[in-house]
């Protein structure tokens, strides 16, 4: 008796993650994005909001996070299918927000990011990684992990030493911030999914400014749930904001594996009749 291995798909959900340079007064075309592009879940980056709220936008429910200067801030924007699903939220200083998504008896952490820029005193830096590694930490062992931000590193096309996390579809060169990020990934088993999916440049590039473009906005998810990110692409064009790109992760969270027998034919031994 031999076995084939289906896919059993149950439905989609898309996330989206989005350094929008800021919220005031774009509030109802992002959502006008979302509902063009069939976005369920966005992270979004550099709010420019003060203080820690939920707010509805429309029917869909958005949460936020930001400092006292309103210079960063970060945020998540739920749809009018999920909002009540979420069931926790979680703040790490300003730059750090997650949710956690209860669908089909699946627990869903997603997470919305704002690493510290490159010219950032070290301090800030190591404090954001230390947050990170905490709430990670704290997440269940079967609990599915999805985090979008604004990682501001350079993980490259180079996946040595990194091979298991990082298939190759980068853009450009690894710097001190990139190697964070992976070094970040492979401490807790995570897959950047933006470089598991091979694509022309102008959908791998995140962020684009006169001459310089770059890959510095990233998905992570569980390595173990790599097959359950069918695609993650930029989608260039949305007029929300001129650098950063929209990033779109389609992920089947209800997909199972299901094993199915196939029938085959009993040998007939004829030396024996």
């Amino acid at each position: 008796m031999s076995f084939t291995t289906n896919l059993v798909c149950k439905h989609r959900i898309r996330f989206a993650s989005w350094n929008i340079g800021s919220l005031t007064g774009k509030s109802l075309e992002l959502i006008d994005v979302m509902r063009r592009r069939r976005i369920n879940v966005a992270c979004i980056q550099k709010t420019r909001w003060k203080g820690h709220k939920a707010k509805a936008l429309d029917d869909f429910k958005l949460w936020y996070l930001g400092d006292e200067s309103g210079r960063g801030g970060v945020g998540i924007v739920v749809d009018k299918d999920l909002k009540n699903e979420v069931v926790d939220i979680k703040r790490f200083g300003d730059r750090i927000l997650s949710i956690k998504l209860v669908l089909d008896n699946e627990v869903i952490n997603i997470v919305s990011a704002y690493a510290p820029q490159a010219g950032l005193d070290e301090s800030f830096k190591l404090q954001f990684w230390e947050h990170m590694d905490g709430l990670v930490q704290g997440f269940g062992q079967g609990e599915k992990i999805v985090i979008g931000g604004d990682l501001n590193g350079l993980v490259g096309r180079d996946r040595r030493g990194y091979e298991e996390i990082h298939e190759g579809y980068g853009v450009g060169e690894r710097n001190e911030e990139g190697i964070s990020v992976l070094d970040f990934a492979i401490a807790f088993d995570l897959c950047i999914a933006n470089t598991f999916f091979k694509k022309r440049d102008e959908h791998l590039i995140t962020y684009k400014s006169g001459q310089h473009a770059s890959q510095i906005d990233f998905f992570l998810t569980k390595r173990s749930d790599r097959l359950l990110c069918k695609d993650c692409k930029v989608i260039p064009g949305e007029s929300l904001t001129t650098q950063h790109r929209l990033v779109v992760l389609d992920m089947y969270p209800g997909t199972r594996q299901r094993k199915k027998e196939k029938q085959v034919c009993p040998k007939i031994r004829w030396g024996r009749l």
